[in-house]
C-alpha cells in the first residue's frame, strides 16, 4: 500500500443527520439539502464510536484435515455519538420514536420503546477532506444512561445507531474514502472501468450525470459499470441508464 498523505483525518467539524429510509447519500456532503435534516449539538469530545457484536470464528474441519476453513457468525455494529440537544425531536430520538408528546407539553417516555427507523449519515471534515459514514436505513436509539457529571459541561444524551441492510442491498453502511479522486471517465465493459485509474465509483446514477463515456456511441449487449451503491448503468449513446446494455 503506497503512502497518501491526503488519505489522513483530523476532525475540525462534523455533523450528524437522518432522512427518510433509503434516502441516497447527498451529492454534496458540504451542504446536505432536504430530506436530510441535522439532529443538532452534539459532544466535542465524545465525537464518534463503533462497537461490534457477534464474528465469532468457527473452524470447520474434515476428517482429513481438522482445520479445513473458518466460519464466521453475522456481526451488528452500532455507531455512538452524544446528543447534546433536550428538544423533542432529541428526546425521541433518545427515548423512542413512539414517545408521547403529553398536554403540558413534556415528553412521556414509553414503557415500550420503539426506536427511530430512518437514513442516517456522519459527516465530518477535515479542511478541504470531507469525510462520512452513511446507512440507507438504521435503527436509531438510547446507546447508554444518561449522567449529569458536573456543571460545567453541556450534558448529553448517548444516542446509538445500528445500521441495517435495506432492501437487496448486501451492505449496512458505507465509507466514503479519503484520497481518491472522483471519476471523470468509464469505458464499457462486463464491468467497465472509470477513469482515471483508482478514482471513485460515482455513486449512484445521478451521480454519473458528468462522467464521459467511451465510446460515445450505444454500449453493446452485457457492458455496464458498477456503482458505488451496488447497482449497473450503461450508456445508450445519449444518456446513462440504470442496468446493463441489452
Amino acid at each position: 500500500m503506497a503512502l497518501n498523505d491526503n488519505a489522513t483525518l483530523v476532525i475540525g467539524s462534523g455533523n450528524y443527520l437522518t432522512a427518510p429510509v433509503g434516502t441516497d447519500i447527498p451529492a454534496d456532503l458540504l451542504v446536505p439539502t432536504s430530506p436530510w435534516s441535522n439532529v443538532g449539538h452534539t459532544s466535542l469530545e465524545d465525537i464518534f464510536s463503533i462497537s461490534s457484536e457477534g464474528g465469532e470464528a468457527t473452524v470447520i474441519g474434515s476428517l482429513q484435515n481438522k482445520s479445513l476453513r473458518t466460519k464466521y457468525s453475522a456481526r451488528t455494529e452500532t455507531m455512538t455519538f452524544t446528543l447534546q440537544q433536550f428538544d423533542v425531536p432529541g428526546l425521541k430520538l433518545y427515548y423512542g420514536s413512539n414517545a408521547p408528546i403529553l398536554p403540558d407539553g413534556s415528553v412521556g417516555v414509553p414503557s415500550d420503546p420503539t426506536p427511530t427507523v430512518a437514513a442516517f449519515l456522519a459527516i465530518f471534515v477535515d479542511g478541504e477532506n470531507v469525510f462520512a459514514f452513511y446507512a440507507p436505513k438504521a435503527e436509531i436509539y438510547r446507546a447508554d444512561d444518561i449522567s449529569f457529571g458536573d456543571t460545567e459541561s453541556l450534558a448529553g444524551l448517548p444516542i446509538g445507531v445500528k445500521p441495517m441492510a435495506n432492501g437487496t442491498n448486501e451492505w449496512t453502511y458505507a465509507i466514503t474514502p479519503l484520497g481518491s479522486t472522483v471519476a471523470t471517465g468509464a469505458s464499457s465493459g462486463t464491468p467497465g472501468t472509470f477513469t482515471p485509474s483508482g478514482s471513485v465509483a460515482p455513486t449512484n446514477l445521478a451521480a454519473l450525470a458528468d462522467v464521459i463515456a467511451t465510446p460515445s456511441s450505444a454500449w453493446t449487449t452485457g457492458q455496464y459499470v458498477l456503482l458505488g451503491d451496488g447497482s449497473k448503468a450503461y450508456w445508450n449513446g445519449t444518456s446513462w441508464v440504470a442496468g446493463q446494455a441489452s
